[in-house]
């Protein structure tokens, strides 16, 4: 999405302001009738678009680390120098604008031009040690973010990519969220236009799969049986929708919720329903509960646990989820499973039977891998993978929700089901497969949005021994620590954006001090 248009707040600053008035180092002000970002690093000053190019998030507030910052909302990190997006989930730099000094004030002068996300960085050019071709096998958001920093770093060989969608690459996050809700619209959904692959030379394959993949002969066969080859190769094949086994699970009104026609269903579905069953207590099945009580359903959500989340954000924040959406109208049935589907009704365990519409099966998902097991790619419930992405054949990366990557907080190999941190690694993968050597070591973050509260989580922690609290979880304004022997390894927050940031900069700088400061 690109940068929305604001109320336009703070000082003129194409008239100046005094250096004294950028305390902290940010200053947000408006020139020209364009939001800017002014900011003070040691003796040197930039102005920089102020919002996010990603949902139009206000940078101002957010956190400045060096010559970057970091956006509230999801995260993003942007280069106060270039305005360059430095880190997913923003793919377009933000403008930059050139700056007068005139004794102690600061004027902000004329705004210069922003290139999109995949136009080569100043002082990078094509180099002869580059591969010549690179195949994507997948195009969700690990497969694009790969796509478009390859030519961010200069590539100008071939770029293949390949994905069983039948749209452009889309913004998979809002289908359960906004889009869903009816509160976004469809021209938000794709991440670029029609024009943007044949512009900067990417060869988009859509609705085909890869049926095969020769590690030796360096080709993969399509579902077409054409060939294509490569010198290096990127798996983002991404996850699909774990299947509920219960009778009446393929029923008209039954639906998964994983693609943009998936989402499309349900709105259609919702529109004459008047009761939905949403299976499944997880982050996607609260969304689209939420946004069918937003579309004025009567909901009932079913979930074998106790308390929603709770494996994931611990009781007490579970809690407040439950009756977060319980105030709004929402009727769950916990410590239940669905025996079986009818056409009006989704039968229970326990014998009861919840009258049903429509209904929205979301109990997980499962790493899409398929195609590297049968080409002898090492897999263990995802696709291995080192610190630099490389799976176990040279020059063939995987990123996204299939790769499993040593996670150099906890010390294990995990598999992150994140769309940020998909895009990260896509990103991380490009660089790698140009010769960057570069580790892939960010802390992973996603957010969940439940009606006006939301949810920010960095970090990892799949088991934990201790919780710390700091906040008011009740009042929805907290902050939780999961800790390990001692060590924090993730973080979540209800409605503290900055705390969240500030934890995903001390989970990178491994600074333990300072997130027991954060949360004690």
């Amino acid at each position: 999405m690109s940068e929305q248009a604001g109320e336009l707040a703070g000082p003129d600053l194409s008239v100046g302001v005094s250096i004294s008035e950028i305390n902290g180092g940010m200053l947000v002000g408006h020139a020209n009738g364009r939001p800017v970002l002014l900011s003070k690093v040691g003796d040197d000053f930039f102005a920089i678009g102020a919002q996010c190019t990603h949902y139009g998030g206000p940078l101002g507030e957010g956190l400045r680390v060096g010559e970057t910052v970091r956006c509230p909302w999801h995260h993003a990190c942007f280069s106060l120098k270039t305005g360059e997006a430095l880190a997913a989930p923003a793919l377009n730099p933000v403008a930059t604008w050139e700056i007068q000094r005139e004794g102690d004030r600061i004027r902000v002068v004329r705004e210069n031009a922003a290139p999109d996300g995949a136009t080569p960085k100043a002082g990078v050019s094509a180099r002869s040690s580059h591969p010549s071709s690179i195949v994507i096998v997948g195009a969700g958001a690990a497969g694009n973010a790969a796509a478009e920093m390859l030519r961010r770093e200069g590539f100008g060989g071939s770029i293949i990519m390949i994905g069983a969608d039948t749209e452009v690459p889309y913004d998979r996050p809002n289908l359960s969220k906004d889009y869903l809700a009816g509160t976004a619209q469809e021209e938000w959904i794709p991440l670029r236009g029609e024009d943007f692959y044949s512009r900067h030379n990417i060869e988009l394959i859509r609705n085909i799969s890869v049926d095969s993949l020769d590690t030796r002969a360096r080709t993969v066969t399509l579902s077409n049986g054409e060939k294509k080859s490569f010198d290096k190769l990127l798996l983002a094949t991404g996850a699909d929708p774990v299947k509920l086994p219960i009778p009446g699970n393929d029923l008209p009104h039954v639906h998964y919720l994983r693609t943009l026609a998936d989402s499309k269903s349900i709105i259609d579905a919702a529109s004459s329903a008047k009761k939905a069953v949403v299976i499944g207590a997880s982050f996607i099945g609260l969304e689209v509960a939420a946004s069918l009580i937003r579309r004025g359903l009567d909901v009932y959500v079913v979930g074998p646990e106790a308390v929603p989340l709770e494996r994931v954000l611990g009781r007490a924040l579970g809690l407040y989820v439950r009756k977060l959406h319980e105030s709004k109208g929402v009727k769950f049935h916990l410590g239940q499973t669905a025996s079986s589907i009818d056409k009006n009704a989704v039968k229970l365990e326990s014998g009861n039977a919840l009258p049903a519409d429509v209904v929205v099966i979301g109990v997980g998902v499962r790493p899409s891998t398929r195609l590297a097991e049968s080409s002898g790619l090492e897999t263990d419930k995802g696709v291995v993978v080192n610190e630099f992405l490389e799976t176990s054949v040279s020059g063939i990366y995987a990123a996204g929700d299939i790769a499993k990557f040593p996670d150099p907080r906890s010390g294990n190999s995990i598999r992150v089901e994140h769309w940020v941190v998909a895009e990260r690694q896509g990103q991380t993968a490009a660089r790698n497969m140009l010769g960057a050597g570069e580790k892939f070591d960010a802390p992973p973050f996603f957010w969940s949005n439940h009606y006006d509260s939301g949810i920010l989580y960095v970090g990892h922690a799949e088991t934990w021994d201790d919780i710390r609290i700091s906040g008011d979880v009740q009042g929805g304004d907290c902050a939780v620590a999961f800790k390990s022997r001692g060590k924090t390894l993730a973080v979540a927050t209800l409605n503290q954006p900055m705390t969240s940031l500030r934890a995903e900069r001390a989970l990178e700088t491994d600074n333990q001090q300072a997130l027991d400061r954060l949360i004690g």
